[in-house]
């Protein structure tokens, strides 16, 4: 399952993915969040991987708690992770590794705004492809790197809290810092049989005319991360006197540029109510969970226009790496048809999309979990193929009708519900 360029056989791999933000740092009126606990996945993990695989996918998006893995400086548990990806290849099922989805551990004083955040990152990163460089080969170094820069650094929502324009240019720069490092240590692990698949957001903007500066300030922002870690940091980048005025220094977009690195898949994470934000006249908003912006539901065009951009500006094959809707199994179904078929309409048409990944395998609990008091009950996200419920055993994992729908879809047959075509 592992070394061969899966990427190129020019089939579409369906894939699932397992909720997995980890911001392990508490603190007055913020709980440490851990998906993996919320979820009972480590518990239940075993099952868990058994379920991704019997409901068709070839592949799983699966991340490592750092935070646990790395205890401390230097030193690494690898108890539980020898299980699960054991079990991974017990299953014959193809783990796509997120190395980090938003939490550096609590050792790590002023997380990605230490100046050895890279290399910390980096260490870790090569410490996991070493021990499992016979069973794992498929990488995403960090998940969402514009979400890290826009919660950790713009919105101050997340640690180290930074703020504003100067926050965001310092996360961007460290985060892709750190993605590079962390790409080209796995890379001479590995050699040839790396694969990377970068994976960011599919944010969209939209709004009215007086606002047409900042929308496009906006949708070239979308990008900055990847264009850094990917060298496209130069003079020409229309977000070059950003940059400058808000801390890069010409020495810190060299070395960024210096040590570009390339992905293998472009991955586009698209929620369709939720991925187009719009900028009204006369309204002002900051974003994030604490003052978030009207959305509008843009449907398979919004997918269809970011998937294309990222084939165009990357020159590589791309992938839908995590949808869903919350809602209705209906509601849910609905969309898993419209978004498969709109794939498959952009691979007829040429556009070169690999493979397709509904995100999650299981509900989710709501990041503002972190900010509350309240059970996790109040914070459960209807958006996986089964839904999660509270027994006396622990968090049941049952199966909806989207789990048949998923597997059918994966075999190539086109499922319907009534009423539905």
């Amino acid at each position: 399952m592992t070394g061969d360029k899966w990427f190129r056989d020019g089939a579409l791999h369906f894939a699932l993915g397992i909720e997995d933000t980890f911001v392990p740092q508490g603190g007055p009126g913020e709980r440490p969040i851990d998906e993996y606990e919320l979820t009972e996945h480590y518990r239940f993990f075993s099952d868990d991987l058994r379920l991704a695989a019997e409901s068709g996918a070839g592949m799983l998006r699966w991340g490592i708690p750092w935070h646990r893995v790395n205890p401390e400086p230097g030193c690494f548990d690898w108890s539980w992770l020898d299980a699960v990806f054991a079990r991974f290849a017990e299953l014959e099922l193809r783990p796509v590794v997120d190395l980090l989805h938003y939490g550096t551990p609590v050792w790590l004083d002023r997380q990605f705004a230490n100046p050895d955040y890279p290399q910390r990152v980096a260490e870790y990163g090569v410490a996991v492809a070493e021990r499992y460089a016979d069973t794992v080969t498929d990488y995403t170094p960090v998940n969402e790197p514009m979400i890290h820069a826009l919660f950790s650094g713009q919105y101050a929502y997340w640690p180290p809290y930074l703020s504003g324009a100067p926050g965001l240019v310092t996360m961007s720069t460290q985060l892709a810092r750190g993605f590079q490092l962390t790409q080209r240590g796995i890379a001479e692990v590995l050699g040839d049989r790396a694969t990377f698949v970068h994976v960011d957001a599919g944010m969209r903007y939209d709004g009215h005319e007086s606002r047409a500066a900042e929308i496009e300030h906006l949708r070239e922002q979308v990008w900055l991360v990847e264009d850094l870690a990917t060298g496209r940091g130069g003079p020409e980048h229309p977000l070059a006197r950003f940059l400058a005025e808000n801390g890069a220094t010409d020495d810190v977009l060299e070395q960024l540029r210096r040590g570009a690195v390339q992905p293998d898949v472009v991955g586009v994470n698209y929620y369709p109510r939720h991925s187009t934000e719009l900028l009204l006249e006369g309204q002002r908003h900051g974003g994030g969970f604490a003052d978030p912006r009207p959305v509008r539901d843009d449907g398979t065009a919004g997918l269809e226009e970011l998937l294309r951009a990222a084939a165009a500006r990357y020159g590589a094959p791309v992938a839908l790496t995590e949808t869903c809707v919350t809602g209705s199994v209906e509601e849910r179904a609905e969309w898993l048809d419209d978004s498969v078929a709109c794939i498959d309409r952009l691979r007829a048409e040429g556009v070169d999309v690999v493979a397709y990944t509904w995100w999650p395998l299981f509900d989710m609990y709501e990041w503002t979990w972190r900010h509350s008091e309240n059970p996790r009950a109040d914070h459960q996200l209807t958006m996986g193929l089964y839904s999660l419920e509270e027994t006396s055993d622990g968090l049941t994992r049952v199966p909806t009708p989207l789990v048949d729908r998923f597997r059918r879809h994966a075999r190539g047959i086109h499922p319907t519900f009534e009423g539905h075509a």
